[in-house]
């Protein structure tokens, strides 16, 4: 999860002089103004009990949070930094995860910062042959809370990730910019609901009945929902008795920088 309010210089134009200014600007942005590093949290199917991703967090190599380092980068920096995040969880990716458990790594991305989408795939695809890192294990997040200045450049996104194999799927949904009409237009393969859905859920009806109503339609969709932000057992045995099997929170793990946290197998007992 990665709140970016960062926004690309000319997101909107989708011209080809654009595109090719956006390709030139990620070539020669300056140095970022701190090198980063991934913290990796997991996403567990509570079903089965393993792994189904990791997703990567970035930070600063010393620790810094998401918010310092996103301070930091300026506007004309956006394409250079996307590119670069998503290098750094491939690679670390890599070195850290199982080749064999097929456990997903899940990057944030930032629609506005793709200029084209098979052009800005590249770099990801080389970093994943440095790394042999199988690609389809590759799994895309983009949050609504960044406002969506060209839906249909970002169908196009998700249309050309989907030709990959990846997966693709709406982070924070229910406390951004747009919703229903985002997800109808997008169709992704997979919806994270928002921490403020999940909290204190077990003793809210009204919270309870919003994500019954959301898993049902997803499934309608062929939508897979996940549970982010979940900090306590009673909120899990909720989520677990709406049909909720793909969580993510405090409760299973922190986010670790640079490697994989391990889960308390006690966190299943509920």
């Amino acid at each position: 999860m990665i709140h970016q309010q960062i926004v690309a210089p000319g997101a909107p134009d989708r011209t080809s002089a654009a595109r090719q200014s956006a390709c030139q600007g990620c070539r020669t942005a300056a140095p970022l103004p701190m090198a980063i590093t991934m913290a990796f949290q997991p996403i567990v199917d509570v079903v089965s009990g393993k792994v189904f991703a990791y997703e990567a967090l970035v930070r600063g190599a010393e620790g810094q949070g998401a918010g310092e380092v996103l301070s930091g980068v300026d506007p004309e920096m956006i394409y250079k930094f996307d590119q670069t995040c998503r290098v750094k969880a491939i690679e670390l990716a890599g070195a850290l995860f199982s080749p064999d458990d097929g456990a997903k790594l899940s990057i944030n991305f930032m629609p506005n910062a793709v200029y084209e989408p098979t052009a800005c795939l590249q770099a990801s695809l080389a970093a994943a042959r440095r790394a042999r890192f199988d690609p389809r294990r590759l799994m895309f997040e983009f949050t609504e809370d960044e406002r969506m200045t060209d839906v249909a450049h970002v169908r196009r996104i998700i249309d050309t990730y989907r030709a990959s194999s990846f997966t693709t799927a709406i982070d924070d949904f229910g406390s951004g910019y747009a919703g229903l009409k985002l997800l109808a237009d997008l169709q992704p393969d997979m919806l994270k609901l928002d921490m403020e859905l999940i909290r204190g859920i077990d003793a809210s009806t009204s919270r309870q009945a919003i994500v019954a109503a959301v898993v049902a339609m997803t499934q309608a969709m062929g939508i897979a929902c996940i549970a982010e932000g979940i900090e306590t057992q009673a909120e899990l045995r909720t989520l677990k008795a709406l049909g909720l099997r793909l969580c993510q929170g405090y409760l299973f793990a922190r986010p670790q920088l640079a490697s994989l946290p391990s889960i308390p197998a006690t966190t299943f007992l509920c």
